[in-house]
């Protein structure tokens, strides 16, 4: 009897807590109906409205252009830092030439793992000069190639969002190379 007496004042002591902090919670969100209401409220500016800083998006001017094979650009908009120790870059392969481009199976690098995955960017690196590393885009516990995957052709004209995620090189490296097969090699500079 003593172990069921301890269990019931156990759920009794748990559901009482329960119940006292949802109290607090309520009575702390409630407000009470004597306070006043502000008299007037916020409007939008007649110009239309605020426009977005450079700090609020990407910018509309590409870090670099590559051109590559079969009339293909490679605009990249943005290479940024987390705090998980991840470099993103961000971008845009677009069809400049007049014809549809089939994208080059070489773009997905030479490794059984990611070519295994389908066409991907998996060839994509950075480079490290001054510490002398090489860094490979991530894959994922099954072997995926954490970058745009499934690359369709494009059309004479059409733009396709990319993105290529890579470990971070320390935090004291902001500039590096990026390159990709079939395409030149770009200096970027690493934000965050």
């Amino acid at each position: 009897m003593s172990i069921r007496f301890t269990a019931q004042a156990r759920r009794g002591l748990v559901a009482l807590t329960v119940s006292t902090g949802l109290a607090f919670g309520l009575a702390a969100c409630g407000g009470g109906g004597d306070a006043k209401k502000p008299e007037t409220s916020a409007s939008a500016s007649k110009s239309g409205g605020s426009k977005p800083s450079a700090q609020e998006g990407q910018s509309d001017e590409p870090l670099a252009e590559l051109k590559g094979p079969n009339g293909l650009l490679l605009q990249i908009m943005s290479v940024a830092r987390d705090s998980g120790g991840f470099v993103t870059v961000n971008g845009n392969l677009k069809n400049d030439s007049g014809s549809t481009a089939v994208i080059p199976s070489n773009l997905s690098g030479n490794e059984t793992e990611i070519i295994r995955n389908g066409s991907s960017l998996g060839g994509a690196t950075l480079v490290d000069s001054k510490g002398k590393k090489r860094y490979y885009v991530l894959r994922d516990t099954d072997g995926r190639p954490l970058t745009t995957t499934g690359l369709p052709s494009l059309k004479a004209g059409q733009t396709l969002p990319v993105f290529m995620q890579f470990p971070s090189p320390p935090a004291t490296t902001s500039e590096v190379n990026f390159q990709l097969p079939g395409f030149p090699t770009a200096t970027i500079q690493i934000s965050g």
